[in-house]
């Protein structure tokens, strides 16, 4: 059985009664694939393609119109949604507040989510912290003590401490420069070995998606076009969205 299996899944942003500025509506699906435990699956497509909406429709970050999100065969739902599925964001940075800690940033899911008490809540972040290779000390740090690398380490703690077993991540590259991506992107790779974790890998940068996914899908204009495993869709690319996106990151690697 797969670990996450995603069912006829529809986003419309128009109500029934909305006729006017089509140009603002936007369809995406079906949409249907399936996800393994210990599997990297990416989404890549171009921009306006709806590969970042469709994150969060996995996640229940944007309420889908029709279709089903299943783990384990299980509708996701409110009540598992919190410790199955957790998302770390674009620009990571953005969505870390200043103005708290980053224990307290770490103690907020599980306050929401757990009956895990003080002491119980401070062991687990601590060893979150060092789960994604930060000192424990860390915890008493803010935003503005942390270089982007320890940022985006934050932000993905705070994916992790649920114990998720899906995280869906949406460009979590974008913002690092190239040691730190090569230095994160090694992280990911070992957290899923380690914890046998599923990662959806959301990215411009095929060059990552090459390197670290089993499978890849391809958006166009709200629609699969293609989902293979990546090496075969990077080797013979099946839809002109495709041949377009791999052909142009190839020609990068000429220059």
């Amino acid at each position: 059985m797969s670990l996450l299996s995603i069912r006829n899944l529809y986003y419309d942003n128009a109500p029934a009664w909305y006729t006017l500025n089509k140009k603002d509506i936007f369809y995406l699906g079906p949409v249907n694939f399936d996800v393994h435990e210990g599997e990297t699956f990416s989404i890549i497509g171009s921009n306006n393609s709806g590969k970042s909406l469709l994150g969060k429709l996995i996640t229940g970050a944007v309420p889908k119109s029709a279709g089903e999100v299943l783990i384990n065969g299980e509708p996701l739902d409110n009540t598992n949604r919190a410790n199955s599925v957790r998302m770390v964001f674009s620009h990571s940075s953005q969505s870390l507040n200043p103005g708290i800690s980053v224990g307290r940033m770490l103690e907020e899911p599980l306050l929401l989510n757990t009956t895990l008490s003080p002491s119980e809540r401070f062991d687990k972040i601590r060893d979150t912290l060092r789960l994604v290779g930060l000192m424990p000390d860390h915890y008493y740090f803010y935003k503005h003590m942390l270089s982007d690398g320890q940022q985006q380490r934050v932000a993905l703690a705070r994916a992790l401490i649920l114990d998720p077993k899906v995280v869906v991540a949406d460009e979590p590259f974008a913002a690092l420069d190239p040691s730190v991506r090569s230095q994160t992107v090694n992280l990911l790779l070992k957290l899923q070995a380690e914890l046998g974790l599923a990662f959806i890998f959301i990215s411009h940068n095929l060059g990552i998606v090459r390197h670290i996914s089993d499978r890849t899908l391809v958006m166009h204009n709200g629609e699969v076009v293609e989902n293979s495993p990546t090496q075969t869709l990077f080797a013979d690319p099946q839809h002109e969205a495709s041949k377009h996106l791999i052909h142009a990151h190839l020609a990068m690697l000429k220059v």
